[in-house]
């Protein structure tokens, strides 16, 4: 298997090919915000980021603290060989967010949880992540998230890391 050339590491960031593989679940002090339909879905400080060789960091929250209806089950399922089994949510702007212009909105399959995380994983148990580029905005610390490239991983590209991110074209490989 052949490996790109990591991008520079900047001052203030870590390099994606630092992350290990099996990946590692970390609590950290971050702020993450979510908008969806127009209104804020979500706002928390209680973040845990899975790191993986070549990803971006997958940020998982606590689904308690999701605007109420903003999660709704959705069918089918996958598998993640480390931390076991998902299940999916669509993510609506419905009651919990009523009075917001984009009230009804709906971005399907947009966040996965996993319900019963295998051994080593139990951090992300009763925790949601979310795809960023079906949301209005993602941020982190006030910054704007942007999407893993792809349409396959869930990552969160920030100022803060370096690639390059597997997802791009030609890194089905990696």
């Amino acid at each position: 298997m052949i490996h790109p050339t990591p991008d520079p590491v900047l001052a203030g960031q870590e390099s994606v090919w630092d992350y290990p593989r099996p990946p590692r679940v970390e609590v950290v002090p971050r702020r993450a915000r979510i908008e969806f339909g127009g209104a804020v879905i979500v706002d928390t400080a209680d973040v845990v980021r899975v790191l993986e060789t070549s990803h971006p960091p997958v940020y998982y929250l606590p689904i308690a603290e999701f605007a109420s209806d903003a999660l709704v089950p959705a069918a089918g399922s996958s598998v993640c060989e480390f931390k076991g089994v998902a299940s999916y949510f669509d993510v609506r702007a419905g009651s919990g967010v009523s009075g917001a212009p984009g009230a009804g909105a709906v971005a399907p399959r947009a966040a996965w949880t996993y319900p019963e995380p295998w051994a080593g994983y139990e951090a992300l148990r009763g925790r949601v992540a979310v795809y960023a580029g079906p949301m209005d905005r993602c941020l982190l610390d006030e910054e704007l998230v942007r999407p893993q490239p792809g349409g396959f991983y869930g990552g969160w590209v920030t100022d803060d890391v370096a690639g390059p991110f597997k997802g791009v074209p030609g890194s089905m490989g990696w």
